[in-house]
């Protein structure tokens, strides 16, 4: 019973200190982590981990420096396309090709109804939107973007369905174990 009132006692006279971990958007260049450390009294400190490895402890005013100057190094291309590593770049273009390949299907559906004097969904609609959905995905992952992922995940899932349903068709046609209906028009 003593040593339990001992134990609280120390610890109540120990000073609390809680940490947070923090991730900044975007991400700076020349930091891999930064926790930020609140005292017993309320005091904040940023503790920030440098990607060569160091450790140093900054005030707020301090911390407040350290981002205007990184933002300050960042080239226009580097703000506009928020990223911070040349890496990042690659990333980015994953998402524009993904992005050009989403809304390329249209133009390619376009086309084929124009031709046919009928709307019409051309196979190559499906195959462009499945591709296009599944490189916006990644990128959205890698961006930690949510509502981006369930925009597109959603759809992905109509995407392999409606291939699955037409290359299912072509081969049933193939085996004769269905009429052609005509409805492969709409398909290629």
């Amino acid at each position: 019973m003593i040593s339990v009132m001992l134990l609280s006692m120390v610890l109540a006279s120990s000073p609390a200190v809680t940490t947070t971990e923090i991730h900044l958007q975007p991400e700076l260049t020349t930091v891999r982590k930064v926790v930020i450390i609140t005292d017993a009294s309320g005091k904040d400190q940023y503790e920030v981990t440098y990607r060569d490895g160091r450790i140093e402890q900054l005030s707020p005013q301090a911390f407040t420096r350290l981002i205007v100057e990184d933002n300050a190094d960042r080239s226009w291309m580097k703000t506009i396309f928020n990223i911070t590593s040349p890496f990042g770049m690659i990333w980015v273009a994953v998402g524009l090709l993904g992005q050009v390949l989403f809304t390329g299907r249209m133009i390619v559906q376009w086309i084929a109804s124009e031709k046919s004097k009928r709307s019409v969904v051309p196979t190559a609609f499906w195959w462009m939107s499945l591709i296009g959905a599944s490189m916006l995905i990644t990128y959205f992952i890698w961006r930690k973007d949510v509502v981006g992922v369930l925009g597109q995940a959603t759809g992905w899932f109509i995407y392999v369905r409606n291939l699955y349903l037409i290359y299912g068709h072509k081969k049933a046609q193939q085996l004769g174990e269905v009429p052609d209906d005509g409805a492969e028009a709409s398909a290629t």
